[in-house]
């Protein structure tokens, strides 16, 4: 029985999700809010959560790079990804180390230089 309620909790712990609000903040620190195909960090960056091409494809997400313009598409794509390169973080809502591996990479949380960005995301978070 505690075998089967343990089992439960796990998966019910790999499905968890940091909130709503979690995206917005990255959205707010990326773009200030604004949605549609902006260019970012040099051309590098599209959308309203800066996503780069390789990001979009480590994310494993189908469909046009173009497509990180909408804001959705946009969401499902950092999701996907944030859950492949930080799965322990997404499950437990680390809004810190989502935030940096969102920035740095999949090894951001561990660059000195994605602490800032944390700190602009976790002051908008709520």
């Amino acid at each position: 029985m505690k075998l089967a309620a343990l089992f439960l909790v796990l998966c019910a712990t790999a499905q968890a999700a940091p909130p709503a609000s979690f995206f917005r903040a990255l959205h707010l620190v990326e773009t200030s809010g604004r949605t549609g195909p902006i260019l970012g960090d040099g051309g590098k960056a599209l959308g309203p959560l800066q996503i780069h091409k390789s990001y979009h494809a480590d994310s494993r997400v189908a469909g046009d790079y173009s497509r990180v313009s909408e804001l959705d598409y946009s969401k499902r794509v950092a999701t996907a990804y944030l859950k492949r390169y930080a799965p322990t973080a997404w499950a437990a809502g680390d809004v810190e180390t989502l935030a940096r591996v969102h920035n740095g990479g999949p090894r951001g949380h561990l660059k000195p230089a994605t602490k800032g960005y944390a700190a602009k995301v976790k002051a908008l978070y709520k």
